[in-house]
Formats: C-alpha cells, structure tokens, sequence
C-alpha cells in the first residue's frame, strides 16, 4: 500500500517537459510527498508525445505520458507550472482558467501586453507569475528597492544578468524584476528609465537611467548583480545561482500555495510572505 500513488494531494501538471525547466520540475515533482504529477505537456508533433515522461528524461516509468493535449491534463489538475514561451503561456492560461486550476508562471520574455492579456484568465483562477522562483531572488528584489528607496539619483543603477549561451531572452525576466524594483524605489517607471542597450557613440549616461547588461556563455545557471555607483564608492547587491532546481522548488512551492487563494494575480512576493 505504500506505493500507491497518493490521490488526496495536489495534482500538478508540467509544460514543456523536455525542456531544461520542465524536465527540472518533472524531477521536482515526482519526489515531492506534498504533490504528485498528474499531466506533461508538449507541442504537437514533439516526438516524446506517448512516451512516458519519466523514462524519456531517464527518471524510469512514472505512470505519466506526455501528451499535447493540454485541457485534457489540465481538467485533472490542481496546479499546472509552466516555463515556456510567451505566446504558449497566454493559451495555457486560458485552458488553466477554464479549469480553475492554479497557474504558475515561470516564463520570461512577455510583453507588457502579453502580462496584461493574463488578465480575463486571472479573475477565474489563481496566476502566479515571477521572472525568478527562488528566494534569494526575491530577497534581492526586496534589498534592491530599499537600497533604490534611500539613495538618490547621484547613484547610477545598473542591472548586470549571465546566463547559459541557450537562453534566447535578454534581459532575463529576473533583470527586469530588479529593474522594476528599482524604480519602483525611485518612485519611477522602469519604462521611462530603462536603458537597456549600447552600442556605438551613445553620448553620456543620463542620470537616474536603470541599465542593463546581459552576458551569455558556457552553462552559466543565473547570476545578477545590481550596482549602486556614485562619486568614490560602489554598492554591490549579488545573487549566484548554481543549480536551477532552486527555480523548481520555488515554483512547486507556489502551487501548493495557491490551493486555497482567490482568482487573481499574484507574484513570489506573496507566497515568500515577504
């Protein structure tokens, strides 16, 4: 009897399994004892459809086949995570909402119209959308708008991101959290504020920009730093991640927490009860 499945918790269904992420969170999932995988996702025509999605990541048989049919797995689901793309996020949100299933956002590269299209799906069901699971992550967002709260605009503020040379979205979601961190510090739009190339005679920086450098190379998992830089002195506030299971437990971490949550949009912030 020990080794029946548990039915009493949380079904959790995965996008895009074959991808870094995904595969990260089948792992994730399957050894949890608070939620069990019921449903993995991908694209029409992906040839691990039929497969079982533990024996195509080379985990061994567990009893989920990768479909492409998503409604179907999400209709049987409690939570469904999803680190895809943009334009496949807004389609799962729509199907996540018509089955009141908790959807949890990891994609990165969305639009400001795209965010606000996850709207009509989240006065139905639970949205919970972050450029970065992890807590660390979030405690830096945290720092980075209070240290932005007490520093005036003698501080250059710039947003430094590496990641691994497959990664096809610059700046990362998670640069972009800081960003809008910062300026929210500032009392400003990251909109108004944003400088995010340069390249050529660009002329001086303009004071109280937010900048962005994206670096891409080797297998780098995250790193991000935001810098402080005035006249004779530098702060330096630093996150290195080494193992991107930190993004997967974090957003298991977010499914679970939405169980019992209103339809709305909410972010790690609020599940971090930071």
């Amino acid at each position: 009897m020990s080794d029946m499945p548990r039915t009493d918790l949380p079904g959790i269904v995965i996008t895009g399994v074959s991808g870094r992420m995904g595969q990260m969170l089948v792992r994730t999932v399957a050894a949890s004892d608070k939620a069990r995988l019921v449903g993995a996702i991908e694209r029409s025509g992906h040839d691990w459809i039929g497969r079982d999605v533990g024996e195509a990541i080379g985990l061994g048989a567990l009893g989920v086949t990768v479909e492409d049919e998503p409604l179907d797995a999400f209709a049987r689901a409690q939570a469904v995570i999803d680190f895809t793309a943009p334009e496949a996020t807004l389609e799962f949100a729509a199907l996540a909402a018509q089955a009141r299933a908790v959807h949890v956002i990891g994609t990165t590269g969305m639009s400001d119209d795209q965010i606000a299209a996850l709207e009509p799906a989240a006065r139905h069901a639970v949205i919970i959308r972050a450029g970065n699971m992890s807590l660390g992550v979030n405690l830096l967002t945290q720092l980075t708008r209070k240290v932005a709260e007490a520093l005036d605009d003698d501080y250059d503020i710039e947003v430094i991101e590496a990641h691994h040379n497959q990664k096809v979205d610059a700046p990362s979601g998670t640069a972009l959290m800081l960003g809008e961190a910062a300026a929210e510090g500032r009392g400003v739009s990251l909109t108004d504020v944003a400088d995010r190339g340069r390249d050529g005679i660009t002329g001086k920086r303009v004071k109280g920009h937010i900048g962005f450098s994206a670096i891409r190379g080797g297998d780098i998992v995250g790193e991000h730093d935001v810098m402080f830089a005035a006249a004779g002195e530098r702060i330096i506030l630093r996150h290195v991640a080494t193992d991107r299971s930190i993004y997967a437990r974090g957003a298991l971490k977010a499914a679970l927490w939405g169980q019992d949550k209103s339809p709305g949009q909410y972010d790690m912030i609020d599940v971090l009860g930071l």
